[in-house]
C-alpha cells in the first residue's frame, strides 16, 4: 500500500483529523500518516485580520518545510475580521508539497458583537465561546462553529472542506 505522510502544522487533533480526512478523500487506497508539530505562526495568538491569519498559516508551513520531511505539509491559521458586512471568523489553509504551495480561506462565520467586543480586548475565540456557552476546550471539539451552528458544522467539517478545495491544483497539476 502506497502511503503519505502529512505534516500539520498544529498539534490540535481538530487540524490533525481535518487535514488527515480530506487528504485520504482524494488517496483512499494509500495509508495517510498525519503528524501534528508544534510549528510557530508568528503572529498575534489571535489574528485579527485577514492578512495576518494568512501570514499566520504561511509561517507554519515554512516552519515545517524547514524542519521535517513529508508529502504534504499543512496548516491551519484561524482568525477574525470585522468588515462592512460584520464580524467574522474564519480559517487560511496553505499546502505545500514543496512543488507548489496553495492558499485557500475558509468558509466564515458571522460572529455577535459581544464576542468581537472580548477579542478586541485580547482574548482567544476558543476562550470567549467557552465562557459564553459554559464549555471547555471547544477550540479543540466543535469550535466556534459548532457553537453557532448547532453542530450543523464544526471547525473539523469547515477546515476539511477548505483543504479539499486547496488541493484541485494538487491533484490536476496539468490543468494548474
Amino acid at each position: 500500500m502506497t502511503q503519505i505522510k502529512i505534516i500539520v502544522g498544529s498539534k490540535n487533533p481538530v487540524k490533525i483529523k481535518a487535514s488527515l480526512q480530506a487528504i485520504k478523500a482524494y488517496f483512499p487506497n494509500t495509508n495517510v500518516e498525519p503528524q501534528g508539530v508544534d510549528a510557530p505562526s508568528l503572529v498575534t495568538d489571535q489574528p485579527m485580520t485577514a492578512a495576518e491569519t494568512r501570514q499566520g498559516a504561511i509561517n507554519r508551513v515554512e516552519y515545517c518545510k524547514k524542519h521535517h520531511k513529508a508529502d504534504f505539509y499543512i496548516a491551519i491559521e484561524g482568525g477574525v475580521e470585522q468588515n462592512q458586512d460584520g464580524v467574522f471568523t474564519f480559517a487560511y489553509i496553505v499546502i505545500d508539497d514543496l512543488k507548489q504551495q496553495r492558499i485557500n480561506r475558509s468558509a466564515a462565520l458571522p460572529l455577535p458583537e459581544i464576542v468581537y467586543q472580548k477579542l478586541t480586548q485580547g482574548e482567544e475565540l476558543g476562550n470567549v465561546m467557552d465562557d459564553l456557552f459554559g464549555t471547555e476546550n471547544i477550540k479543540q471539539k466543535g469550535g466556534a462553529i459548532g457553537l453557532l451552528t448547532q453542530g450543523l458544522a464544526t471547525r473539523q467539517s469547515t477546515y476539511e472542506q477548505a483543504i479539499t478545495l486547496a488541493m484541485a491544483p494538487f491533484i490536476h497539476q496539468d490543468l494548474f
